[in-house]
């Protein structure tokens, strides 16, 4: 592999309108939103490297699509420099044509090593780099209906492992939820993530084994605590509306972690 992309020290107005256009979660935002995230994207591109694996050559346009996907978590978090160091544990974007094929080895409770390959349309190494399938990324008008965002899950990941291994919780701010203590703020998150993981788990069981209908949200996030929270957040950020019917007691936990404004009616 091997950097195919310098950093973009600004982005053209032709560019970022291209990169609007094909998604449409970002055409949505309000103006002065769009203003924001065009500057946080930026000043991420600074810092970050992008490698293309299998000769794919990444351009101009696809590393600011990128980044404007990576940076929407960070869109109301103040100032732009302190936001990214959130994101300050690696500077590697590995981009694939398409799905990757990772090799993985497990220890069963015999002590017996087995191998088995798993695909995987993206994945966030604990302090290493970000892999991402460019093939996914672009399927942009789909993924957003079915609320499916890889850049998003992935960063969202990264969020997650800002205070250790990632299990659904990422460090919170103080005062959140107009908590008193720290131990008082991740109360009231689990408070709100745990049922809504178990109900969620149950459903995708239903219809596993009894064909019940399957939710909306993909089932991947049933596989834990990390990834019910990363699939959450790719709905939240893609497919608001749908996502806030489908799990009304996540919405304020998530727009008060997000720092979303309160929209006046």
């Amino acid at each position: 592999m091997r950097a195919t992309v310098a950093p973009v020290p600004d982005i053209s107005a032709t560019l970022w309108l291209q990169t609007l256009q094909r998604y449409p979660f970002l055409a949505a935002l309000p103006l002065h939103d769009q203003a924001k995230l065009r500057a946080l994207s930026a000043l991420f591109l600074h810092d970050k490297q992008f490698h293309g694996a299998h000769g794919l050559v990444v351009t101009d346009a696809m590393a600011i699509d990128i980044a404007a996907q990576a940076c929407l978590p960070l869109l109301h978090w103040g100032d732009p420099a302190k936001a990214l160091d959130w994101y300050d544990d690696f500077v590697t974007i590995v981009l694939h044509p398409g799905e990757a094929v990772a090799r993985r080895q497990t220890v069963d409770e015999a002590g017996v090593v087995h191998e088995n390959t798993q695909v995987l349309l993206g994945e966030a190494m604990e302090r290493g780099p970000i892999m991402l399938s460019w093939q996914h990324i672009t399927n942009a008008a789909e993924n957003t209906a079915r609320g499916h965002n890889v850049v998003v899950h992935e960063f969202v990941h990264k969020l997650d492992m800002r205070n250790g291994q990632p299990n659904g919780c990422p460090p919170l701010p103080a005062g959140f939820l107009g908590t008193r203590s720290g131990r008082a703020a991740y109360g009231a998150w689990w408070a709100a993530w745990e049922p809504a993981y178990e109900q969620f788990r149950e459903r995708i069981i239903m219809a596993d084994r009894f064909g019940a209908e399957r939710p909306w949200l993909d089932a991947y996030g049933a596989t834990s605590q990390s990834e019910f929270f990363a699939v959450a957040c790719e709905a939240y950020f893609v497919n608001r509306d749908r996502f806030a019917q489908e799990f009304p007691t996540l919405m304020p936990v998530l727009d008060a972690f997000f720092k979303r404004p309160a929209v006046a009616h």
